[in-house]
């Protein structure tokens, strides 16, 4: 194995990305993540309450500033590799947790200079695989964070690092935990088309596991499977719809693990525990999406605030 060092992989800092939207690819990507026809704040430009689904950013790492289909072998989170780690095999790597914290709302015209900045913020090599964190901070022209973001990444093989493990990675606003025990407050199911990895992949996730049955079959999977961040923000869209009655301004904290593939066509089934926050002064929300019919969950973990509606952030 390539030489590696892990400490030096931990706090590593890339290069800047600079990204950029517009309000047509905020309207596909509410449509990707299963909008529907009565959601006009976000799939309608001329709805007097249109405002950007607050997930979109997730997006960012691989559409950069392309307006057009990124090519997915060469598109990275950031503009080059970890010098640190050791060589990563994609078809090895799956998503296993991400976290999103919204600090302003989205305009829905980028100007230049609109980035992603990118930090390796933890590494855990658990024996069967290596675990990598990352920390990446939306920034507006000016410098201000509008939206900071941790992914997860689990890479199976052994790397014979000696069980290594450091994090430097920032404190969460909320910590998940089991859900309570009593009866949830919503129970919100959502059947997926056919074609939802087909749109989805439009906002810039051009991974061919996603349209092409043979490299799904390839992969072990029944064929194509659907984006683990598709799914997220299905759950994204459940919380806004039911706990904050349909205002995605309100979403300030999501979080989730990915624990099994989703396919599409799938259906979604998004169970919600709702209790107050006292330190935010808004409703925390613990969640797990679970496929119906099958029983398996899709998302673990979950945890949410919502601000309350008589306040304009937490």
């Amino acid at each position: 194995m390539p030489a590696h060092n892990l400490d030096k992989a931990v706090g590593h800092e890339s290069k800047p990305l600079p990204v950029a939207w517009n309000q047509r690819d905020l309207l596909l990507y509410a449509v990707g993540i299963g909008a529907k026809k009565d959601e006009l704040a976000f799939t309608y430009e001329d709805d007097p309450n249109w405002h950007a689904f607050p997930t979109y950013p997730l997006v960012l790492g691989l559409k950069g500033t392309n307006p057009s289909i990124a090519n997915f072998a060469t598109a990275k989170e950031g503009s080059a590799p970890n010098p640190g780690l050791p060589p990563l095999d994609p078809k090895k790597l799956v998503h296993a947790e991400q976290s999103i914290e919204i600090l302003g709302e989205l305009p829905k015209e980028s100007t230049e200079g609109w980035a992603l900045k990118k930090k390796c913020v933890g590494v855990k090599d658990t024996g069967k695989g290596l675990i990598v964190d990352d920390a990446m901070e939306l920034v507006d022209p000016s410098g201000n964070v509008v939206v900071r973001m941790i992914s997860s990444g689990y890479c199976f093989g052994k790397f014979d690092t000696g069980g290594f493990q450091k994090s430097i990675a920032p404190k969460q606003p909320v910590k998940a935990g089991k859900p309570p025990q009593r009866n949830p407050d919503y129970v919100f199911s959502e059947k997926t088309t056919p074609e939802q990895a087909a749109v989805y992949r439009l906002s810039g996730d051009y991974n061919p596991l996603h349209i092409d049955d043979a490299v799904g079959k390839g992969m072990g999977f029944p064929g194509v499977i659907l984006h683990g961040l598709c799914s997220y923000g299905h759950a994204a869209r459940a919380i806004v719809k039911n706990v904050a009655k349909g205002d995605g301004r309100r979403l300030k904290y999501m979080s989730a693990r990915f624990t099994s593939p989703v396919l599409p066509g799938d259906e979604l089934e998004t169970t919600m525990w709702v209790s107050n926050d006292a330190e935010s002064g808004g409703q925390r929300v613990d969640f797990v999406q679970k496929i119906k019919g099958t029983g398996k969950v899709c998302l673990g973990g979950g945890v949410a605030l919502i601000a309350s509606d008589k306040q304009s952030k937490l």
